[in-house]
């Protein structure tokens, strides 16, 4: 990184100096270039700040009048603006793919809603009248009673794997109960199926925003996997704490814990599922970290703030 910041600051000199000498367009194309150059070796806008001062600087010494640095401050203004303008795209950008997310994610959540209630409702008058008809059957044929009773059964099993997989793919108590309530449900799941023993902490305050909400549960679930393939754990606390800025969640566990930076640089994060959870807080402006020590169990905390980010 500093090689390669002296051949910038080099160049970056230079064609400040051929600008404000009145080249014209070429130098600022060349501004132009600088600064996605160094967007892509990782420099950032307080670097760049630093080069243009040096370099303004070392043109400023050629002035021989307070006249001609006066006119060397104002060419050098707009060459600045220029090798700046790859970080505001770049920044744009970010904010419409953020947007994009956003909407992606309230789309799919939508439709999760719209499916869920399906499996819920309509599968679940159609088994009722299954049941009912069985009934029915069962009243005419007697001796038909013993084996349909085993398929009033088998109908019993589907009523509840299809009831489980409504409330995976959208939890109708989230909806009319808050996060904590479905959060306390999940965990009592989660606890059925693996044994963990679970608890789930917070302040019973007005209810978050939808998004919010499903953002946080979402994540949750997705930190319960993690615990349950790759923790060897027997305890998890779930922690929700709200300030006025924003909402900071806990998801703390006691297993084998691991080597943070050791982990995220072999997989990226891709088996933690810390892809899907980074997307979902960037369109949030929230932010995530993880602490863990070998032997000393692992624990994600997860911040959002109150306000979402304003639409591009």
């Amino acid at each position: 990184m500093p090689e390669t910041m002296n051949k910038l600051e080099d160049q970056y000199a230079a064609a400040l100096l051929d600008s404000i000498r009145g080249i014209g367009e070429s130098a600022l194309q060349q501004a132009y270039e600088l600064g996605r150059r160094a967007l892509t070796e990782g420099l950032g806008v307080l670097d760049m700040a630093a080069m243009y001062h040096k370099a303004l600087a070392a043109v400023l010494s050629l002035a021989s009048t307070q006249e001609e640095r006066t006119l060397m401050l104002r060419a050098a203004v707009s060459f600045f603006v220029e090798s700046l303008s790859p970080f505001e795209m770049t920044h744009r950008g970010f904010r419409e793919t953020n947007t994009a997310l956003r909407r992606l994610n309230q789309t799919l959540e939508e439709e999760s809603k719209r499916i869920a209630h399906a499996l819920h409702d309509e599968a679940g008058q159609l088994l009722a009248s299954v049941h009912l008809a069985l009934e029915e059957v069962a009243g005419k044929l007697p001796p038909a009673r013993e084996h349909l009773e085993k398929v009033k059964g088998l109908l019993d099993q589907i009523e509840g794997q299809l009831r489980r997989l409504s409330h995976e793919l959208r939890p109708t108590i989230l909806d009319d109960l808050g996060l904590l309530p479905a959060l306390k449900f999940l965990a009592e799941g989660v606890a059925a199926r693996t044994g963990l023993l679970i608890t789930v902490e917070g302040e019973p305050e007005p209810s978050l925003s939808p998004l919010l909400e499903t953002t946080l549960y979402r994540i949750v679930q997705e930190a319960f996997t993690n615990v349950t393939r790759h923790a060897k754990a027997s305890q998890v606390s779930i922690t929700i704490h709200r300030n006025p800025q924003s909402v900071r969640c806990s998801v703390r566990d006691n297993g084998v814990g691991f080597d943070v930076s050791t982990v995220l640089a072999r997989t990226g994060g891709r088996g933690l599922g810390l892809i899907g959870i980074r997307e979902r807080l960037n369109s949030l402006g929230g932010s995530f970290s993880i602490l863990s020590n070998l032997g000393q169990g692992t624990e994600l905390v997860i911040t959002i703030p109150h306000m979402n980010p304003p639409e591009a």
